[in-house]
């Protein structure tokens, strides 16, 4: 996995998140970095993710997995806007990825915020792996605040 160490000050307890949930702790999800309306996480390549279809050096990633990246990261990004992200509430209203190329090797999303309110969030989102960029995204969230 490139990048720098884990900056995620933003939230310390991520990793407990994601070990607490069972599809996040499979895809052995990393946190590089959460603050300020912006987050990077990261999945190193593991074979189980990609459809295997014989190229020569890494076969792609699954479209389901680069999704949920960039639905994920959305997410942390948007916690990162509550004052407590721990206790952040949430649900996905909208998710557009539209897909640039063949997503391979280890997949970096990097999230941010584009506007935060009271009941709506929206994020962009870049997917880049081996190749280069991956995959964009978009997503809208409906956040339930206090």
């Amino acid at each position: 996995m490139t990048g720098g160490p884990t900056d995620a000050s933003g939230w310390p307890e991520w990793e407990s998140f994601v070990q607490r949930h069972g599809y996040l702790s499979w895809l052995d999800l990393q946190v590089e970095h959460l603050e300020d309306g912006e987050a990077v996480l990261a999945i190193e390549r593991n074979e189980d993710f990609e459809n295997p279809i014989g190229n020569d050096g890494y076969d792609p990633v699954h479209g389901g997995i680069v999704a949920t990246l960039i639905d994920t990261a959305s997410a942390f990004a948007l916690r990162s806007t509550f004052e407590d992200p721990a206790e952040a509430r949430m649900t996905t209203t909208d998710l557009n990825v539209s897909y640039l190329r063949p997503a391979t090797g280890d997949l970096r999303a990097t999230a941010d915020v584009l506007r935060v309110g009271g009941s709506t969030g929206v994020t962009d989102v870049t997917v880049e792996g081996a190749d280069g960029e991956a995959a964009v995204g978009r997503t809208t969230y409906r956040l339930f605040r206090e």
